[in-house]
């Protein structure tokens, strides 16, 4: 009791005293992550870190559908996947609930994550239009054959990481208002642990401007985009201390039950805490993960 009281405390401590968290970069604080991705790599799932603030990573794996399907979860970010071996790409947008990847079985693919919020101004559509789809990368990025194909020939995947940054560079990205950035930092510093009443509070501006301003911004309202940033950091715990206390998880993450937090979980990962975690263990989830 002791151990839960001390944790609830912190939880409250961490709410009340969010104005007062120092500046950090929020790709340290919350990397998105699609697990199931790195748990159907045949092998390694590869890693690279970006100089750009606008990319979250750069990945690469081959995919092994021996075990099932491979499942997309909510993280709101924008996805380029390139298939290097049909040779194609698609850009994807972030996933509302967890749905089926359509990987190939022994395919290669390269990817690159944009932080969340990111929108490449390079894609010719709004990010309300990618919420939930995937769309042909030459539809979006037209006269972008020559990098497709010199992507998809590269086997390594850090020259692909770097052809990709080269055709970045110099290139803008939309900017989300002012608003939103302030909302975004403080949901992601509370871990999505943040009503819209205290972002009223803390922004100083009412439920329906935030709803508006993050629906121009993001294609989503401040309550699903804490959804996310919850679902998010409850996988980032749980896949790094898998000896993790889920009811301690659930409370501080702000679940008003252990029931509350199953059924989120299971809607946005397709499986129950209890499941993700067997399923972690008895995969070597961390040991698949390569930094290259």
């Amino acid at each position: 009791m002791q151990k839960m009281d001390s944790r609830r405390f912190q939880a409250r401590k961490t709410v009340q005293s969010m104005s007062d968290v120092s500046n950090r970069n929020p790709k340290t604080e919350l990397g998105s992550e699609q697990p199931w991705f790195v748990l159907s790599a045949a092998r390694h799932y590869d890693l690279i870190t970006s100089q750009d603030p606008a990319i979250s990573h750069f990945y690469s794996f081959e995919a092994d559908q021996s075990q099932g399907l491979t499942f997309a979860i909510p993280d709101g970010c924008i996805d380029i996947l390139f298939d290097c071996s049909a040779p194609q790409a698609k850009v994807c947008g972030t996933t509302l609930a967890a749905r089926s990847a359509d990987l190939t079985h022994q395919h290669r693919y390269f990817g690159i994550r944009f932080a969340m919020g990111v929108m490449p101004d390079f894609l010719q559509t709004d990010i309300a239009e990618l919420i939930d789809k995937e769309v042909n990368w030459l539809e979006l990025a037209p006269n972008s054959d020559s990098l497709l194909a010199q992507i998809t020939e590269q086997t390594d995947a850090r020259n692909q990481a770097k052809l990709f940054e080269g055709f970045i560079n110099g290139r803008s990205h939309r900017q989300t208002s002012a608003l939103t950035h302030q909302a975004m930092k403080l949901l992601r510093e509370t871990h999505g642990n943040l009503k819209i009443n205290d972002l009223e509070t803390h922004t100083g501006y009412s439920r329906r401007t935030l709803q508006r301003q993050f629906a121009e911004d993001l294609g989503l309202s401040p309550k699903t985009f804490s959804r996310i940033v919850r679902c998010q950091n409850a996988i980032h715990d749980i896949n790094r201390h898998t000896d993790v206390v889920l009811s301690d998880l659930a409370f501080d993450l702000g679940f008003s039950d252990q029931s509350h937090f199953q059924r989120e979980f299971k809607k946005f990962v397709n499986a129950t805490p209890v499941e993700y975690l067997n399923k972690l263990q008895g995969h070597g989830y961390q040991e698949r993960i390569r930094r290259v």
